[in-house]
């Protein structure tokens, strides 16, 4: 282990994050721990570049005949470095045997300037950028360049690497009550003003814990790029959720009964708010805001559905449009009403990936478009992982679970599905569907 790189070093830890999770116990978020080892990963892959060049070779490559000794590499030190999410050790090369002095450029740059570290780490982390863009990070203020375009991409594209283990790695451990799915749609210079769709899946475990499941690409966000999105998850373990939160995209909405018609699916009452209040003038939003909650936040199904009752004798004769809206597939939109009381205000809205959306793309507006899919892959994918470190857990008590498993075994579903069975079922009955 000692001979190996410490480069290739995070990169397995990296590998063995991906696919056995954190140790039991651990309390931390496990893509916050990936997207910190990746930061350290990036700095610690552009320090061996800077020395391979000071060396004129590779890491343990052998000096050619009759070329002069310019140096050896001699170990490693560790040196720390202050940033927003707490410090960060990189181990720094030793040189020796040399005709001056190794001085890194790269370290000379970084220290003591957390914004340009957490600038550099963000640009390389969200490397959807132009590698002019990152290679400017690494040019010092006499205009040296620490690292050219050719470097920039082919350390950046090892975070593909990093995507890729992510959308293929197993889900049977988690036990995914909750389930959420939306999509992001960008713009791809190869087909003029098309914009591509970005499918996410992200969801609660009975835990408590918040986690990012998949991200593929979903071009017109259709129903068979949906149910084929679905059936990836599936495929890889991921058992039959109680819940299913989604906004009103038809082909979406078709896949999720396709593939767990079981489940209860709910509407997302932002979305469904929006939607209403659009319809009204806006002098009469705060009335029918207050009917909304009133259905939103009723005690029990059964209440929920007096109180849409009461918002359409109210408005139906005034606004027939918004009334057309809200009864739009009303019973998805009273479904969160069945889960447990403290769980409601999570399971109503797709709002937390609204959120971390929001911040990829104030990271893509400075973009006019992506020149691949890769790249917006990349860098979607990128935001959204840093995003997931700010995810907080949701408190799931015994009692609750409880109440979980009871709704389960009413709405038919295994309140335990061994992995891969109740995979391969769902896989089969979508399939014939299809």
């Amino acid at each position: 282990m000692k001979r190996i790189p410490p480069s290739r070093q995070l990169g397995q830890q990296i590998q063995e994050l991906l696919e056995h999770g954190l140790p039991e116990g651990d309390g931390g978020s496990l893509l916050g721990e990936i997207a910190r080892l990746g930061m350290r990963r990036l700095i610690q892959e552009a320090l061996e570049e800077e020395v391979g060049r000071f060396l004129g070779r590779e890491h343990y490559q052998r000096r050619a005949a009759g070329e002069p000794l310019r140096g050896h590499r001699n170990g490693y030190r560790t040196k720390g470095f202050a940033t927003a999410e707490g410090e960060i050790p990189v181990a720094v090369p030793q040189v020796r045997e040399t005709q001056e002095p190794f001085v890194s450029q790269l370290l000379g740059m970084l220290a003591g300037r957390t914004d340009e570290l957490e600038r550099l780490t963000a640009e390389m982390y969200a490397r959807g950028l132009s590698t002019r863009d990152i290679e400017e990070a690494f040019t010092g203020e006499d205009g040296g360049r620490l690292l050219t375009r050719t470097e920039v991409s082919r350390i950046t594209e090892a975070l593909w690497e990093e995507y890729e283990t992510f959308r293929s790695r197993s889900l049977a451990e988690l036990d995914v009550v909750y389930l959420f799915l939306d999509a992001v749609f960008e713009p791809l210079r190869r087909t003029g003003t098309t914009r591509e769709g970005i499918l996410c899946a992200w969801g609660i475990t009975v835990e408590g814990r918040r986690v990012l499941l998949h991200l593929a690409l979903g071009n017109k966000e259709s129903y068979e790029n949906w149910l084929e999105f679905l059936r990836d998850m599936v495929g890889r373990g991921l058992g039959t959720p109680l819940t299913v939160t989604t906004d009103g995209a038809p082909g979406l909405i078709q896949a999720v009964e396709a593939m767990w018609p079981k489940s209860l699916r709910v509407r997302c009452w932002a979305h469904k708010a929006r939607n209403v209040l659009d319809k009204v003038p806006e002098e009469m939003r705060a009335e029918v805001k207050a009917y909304l909650a009133a259905v939103r936040e009723a005690p029990t199904p059964a209440d929920g559905k007096e109180a849409a009752r009461r918002f359409v004798e109210r408005f139906e004769r005034d606004y027939p449009s918004a009334v057309r809206s809200f009864t739009d597939d009303l019973e998805a939109s009273l479904n969160h009403l069945k889960v447990p009381l403290a769980h409601r205000k999570y399971v109503r809205t797709t709002n937390l990936i609204e959120r971390s959306f929001e911040e990829e793309r104030r990271r893509t507006k400075v973009l006019p478009r992506f020149w691949t899919e890769h790249s917006a892959l990349k860098l979607v994918f990128a935001t959204l992982q840093r995003a997931t470190k700010r995810w907080q857990r949701v408190r799931i008590t015994e009692l609750e679970r409880k109440q979980i498993a009871a709704l389960r075994r009413e709405l038919g579903l295994d309140p335990d599905p061994g992995p891969g069975r109740k995979s391969e079922e769902s896989v089969e009955k979508t399939t014939h569907a299809a």
